[in-house]
């Protein structure tokens, strides 16, 4: 009998104890989902004062500010699902993109960028547009350069775009967009990164992608002709065009 109570109180005593580490567990992940809710919707409400308070005053600010207004769109909805850490996560780095497009904006306007934020999606790795320059590929013209103005009026925060670097800038048209929608790059994307970063200080990964980084775009280029090709060209119809790259 003895036997039979301690076997029995060891039982209530395990059960007991999964049960309320069971709870304690829980009660922490409920406690971090909560954390980062909180945080993410703090991001969010940032980016919407500042995109709330601002009107461009030229082309590229304006530009800037409109990018910035999608980047807020897009994280509220994002919010309203957010519902697990990672989802959380993907809001507070919607609502940091926007944040730097409204810095970059007020840079255009000549006012106080503001404080600075956190390295975004491998910014440090792709590096900054340090020069002007100007180049011709596939008989379209680009440009790029370190400052806003009239023939470079779209700003990219920098980042890694489909596993390759695009770096930090003011650019004469949203050539990564394409990459963006489809996750993958066109062929002939090789060939203007190389024109138009290749020797350019600040870039660091330059040299390295017209070295090694042309084999990959190949590879990429092929599986495009056949996913982009096939897929979004049932689903977009004629498709987009960026310039020289279509989809």
């Amino acid at each position: 009998m003895d036997a039979t109570i301690v076997v029995l109180v060891l039982i209530v005593l395990v059960v007991g104890g999964g049960w309320y580490l069971a709870k304690t567990r829980a009660a922490a992940r409920q406690r971090e989902l909560e954390d980062a809710q909180a945080e993410a919707r703090r991001w969010v409400e940032r980016l919407g004062g500042q995109v709330m308070s601002l009107t461009g005053t030229d082309v590229a600010s304006t530009q800037a500010l409109a990018d910035a207004s999608e980047r807020f769109t897009a994280a509220g909805s994002q919010m309203e699902q957010a519902k697990t850490l990672e989802q959380c996560r993907l809001v507070t780095q919607t609502a940091m993109e926007g944040l730097y497009y409204v810095r970059a904006a007020r840079t255009a306007m000549g006012m106080d960028p503001g404080p600075e934020l956190p390295d975004l999606n491998g910014q440090g790795r792709a590096g900054k547009v340090s020069e002007d320059r100007q180049v011709t590929v596939q008989g379209h013209n680009y440009a790029a350069s370190p400052h806003p103005g009239a023939g470079t009026p779209h700003y990219y925060p920098g980042g890694m775009v489909a596993g390759r670097p695009v770096p930090q800038g003011w650019y004469s048209e949203p050539w990564w967009k394409p990459a963006l929608v489809a996750g993958v790059w066109g062929v002939g994307t090789f060939l203007l990164f190389d024109a138009m970063f290749t020797g350019m200080a600040g870039v660091a990964m330059a040299d390295a992608y017209s070295d090694g980084y042309a084999d990959g775009m190949a590879a990429d280029g092929g599986d495009a002709g056949g996913d982009v090709g096939g897929d979004m060209g049932g689903d977009f119809g004629g498709g987009m065009d960026f310039g020289g790259f279509d989809i």
